[in-house]
Formats: C-alpha cells, structure tokens, sequence
C-alpha cells in the first residue's frame, strides 16, 4: 500500500505530549530522513530542535485557522488518543473519532498525498459492531481513515508499550502501572513478543511505514516490531 517516499520527510504530528507521541517525536528528531516536525496541539512538548516547529491548537474538531499551515507535508503521525475509562460512548467517540478524522480531513484537503499513522489499538473492532466499546469507535475511526485518498492510510494496534528514553506518561494512574509494570518487561517480551513493543519501536516504525509502506492497512504488535528494522 502506497509508493515508496525518497528524501526529506516532512512530517505532521499530533499527541506529541503523550507517551507515544513523545517516543515517535524523539524518533522523529534523531532521524536524518526526515527534514521537519510540525507539532500540533495544546501544550508545548518542551523540546528545542531545529527540525521541530511547534503549533499551538485548542480545538481538534475545526482546524480552519490553522489549515493553511497544513500544506507540503509528507506524512501524518496521529498519536494523540485517551482511555475510555470512565467516559461513555458518546465522549469517547468525540476525542477518538471526532478529533481524528477532524485533522485528517483538514490534511487531506492540504496535503492529499500524505502517508496518515494513526495508533489505534490491539483487539480494535473492524466490523464496527462488537460490544466493547471503545473497539467499535476505534473499528470505525480505522475504516473513515481509509476512505479520505490519502496515498497511504495506516493503523499501529499496538498491545503493551514500554516507555523507553524517559518517556513518561501524563496520566499519574497509567504511569503507576508502567512502574510496577516496567520489571516484567523483559518476561513479557520473550513469552508474548507480538504483543509487546516499544515508545522507541513505535517512532522507527512510523517513519520507515512513512517511506515506503506497508503491505496491509492495520499493523499488529508484531508487524509494528518488525517494520521497526525494516530499513
């Protein structure tokens, strides 16, 4: 799926505060491949870099006074997601499906020939009718992503994710369980690796998806893993 992109990549990143985003960030500044990093969101990441031009945004479900802005890119890294704990489906499916497809319709106005990651999640529904909740929303917000022409449109279901490189996340609660979960990483890894990967595994992924495809849509841990070193 998609060409194969040579040279400097211009890339588009939401969610660059989060756990993952900071791990595809870093990745993304370390990268000679890619020549630019447009980060779009509420907070500033606290990071300097010559690649990287910072674009404050408060509201994901309009992006019209910033569209212009949104021309020339390369590739799309849509990292930006909450947990459905304690919200119902109504609220999930404004952050998770609204605010998605709310930047990529705005890109694919823009930048139609962009490469759009979105991290959706292990277990995601594609039928869009099971009973768990926040599968469905992610199930349709995968398959709305497929329908809007970009040259390639990608989901990462990724499963467990170790922070690596002092990422951390923003949520107290999940970085409690990262905590207490980090000691097991190692024997998670080798008893279950195609669920298991990484902040830093994510970013590489992304980019070398980004250059030259995939050859499915939907991306599971253990594909994640594997174009990590696809280089």
């Amino acid at each position: 799926m998609g060409r194969p992109k040579i040279g400097p990549v211009k890339v588009v990143l939401f969610g660059a505060t989060g756990m993952v985003g900071q791990g595809v960030l870093r990745e993304c500044l370390l990268d000679p491949r890619i020549d630019h990093v447009l980060a779009i969101g509420r907070n500033q990441t606290g990071q300097k870099d010559p690649k990287l031009q910072e674009l404050p945004h408060d509201d994901f479900l309009d992006f019209s006074a910033i569209e212009n802005q949104l021309t020339g890119y390369d590739a799309c890294f849509f990292c930006l997601g909450v947990s459905s704990a304690g919200m119902n489906e109504q609220a999930y499916r404004r952050v998770t499906y609204d605010f998605t497809l709310a930047a990529a319709r705005a890109l694919a106005r823009q930048s139609p020939q962009l490469t759009f990651i979105y991290v959706s999640g292990t277990a995601t529904d594609s039928t869009e009718r099971g009973r768990v909740m926040w599968a469905r929303v992610k199930g349709a917000t995968e398959n709305a992503l497929q329908t809007l022409g970009f040259r390639g449109a990608y989901s990462f279901r990724p499963g467990y994710i170790q922070p690596l490189h002092g990422v951390t996340s923003r949520t107290s609660w999940v970085r409690a369980i990262y905590i207490v979960a980090a000691p097991l990483y190692p024997m998670l890894n080798a008893i279950a690796p195609r669920y298991v990967t990484t902040t830093e595994r994510i970013g590489r992924a992304m980019i070398n998806v980004a250059e030259r495809g995939w050859p499915t849509p939907v991306l599971e841990g253990e594909d994640i893993n594997r174009a990590a070193v696809n280089r």
